[in-house]
């Protein structure tokens, strides 16, 4: 079984969106899943949010799958930097990996104010997926295409899925479960 991580991103928290949807569905399916709190949603740093998982990242191994929604999914990004090992996988939903050109910009700039050490993360996710809208109202799409190309990962676009969060009707996301499932059951 699967030990996995979810993060929410900024503003948000573990009962947002569809986290506890999915906590659920991979908890009825014996998988441990964590979701964290991550401090100070609202002005989100990045190194005090990879300080406060530090006890996580130490844990991280073959069986551990990362999955982060926004800026969580940046947060992924920077982990797999960071990691001494290589885990089973990562999910990137609607990830957030350059300048958008919005007022989210500045609450982001921790994140993705240096260069993403591209083979290091490829390097400690034996898998990457990305899940992403056609019409996100925050990152383009472009930008995705962009950080699958960089990440060799697989793209899946969503049509009308905006941020892929609860105010786009995404309070379960059985696209994710069913990916993160028939990863798991891949590797047993």
């Amino acid at each position: 079984m699967a030990t996995i991580f979810i993060f929410h991103g900024t503003g948000g928290s573990p009962e947002g969106n569809w986290f506890p949807w999915l906590k659920k569905e991979l908890e009825e399916r014996n998988h441990t899943v964590i979701v964290p709190a991550l401090p100070s949603p609202d002005r989100p740093n990045l190194e005090v949010w990879v300080k406060s998982l530090q006890k996580f990242l130490e844990t991280a191994d073959k069986n551990t799958i990362l999955i982060g929604h926004s800026l969580g999914g940046t947060l992924v990004l920077r982990m797999l930097e960071k990691l001494p090992r290589t885990i089973r996988a990562c999910f990137l939903v609607a990830p957030v990996s350059e300048i958008m050109r919005n007022d989210f910009d500045s609450l982001v700039s921790t994140f993705i104010n240096h260069s993403f050490k591209w083979e290091k993360i490829r390097n400690h996710a034996k898998s990457i997926v990305i899940f992403h809208a056609d019409d996100d109202p925050y990152i383009p799409l472009s930008h995705a295409r962009r950080l699958a190309n960089n990440l060799d990962a697989r793209l899946t676009v969503i049509a009308g899925g905006k941020h892929l969060n609860a105010s786009a009707g995404f309070q379960a996301f059985p696209l994710l479960r069913d990916s993160v499932l028939s990863l798991c059951e891949e590797h047993q």
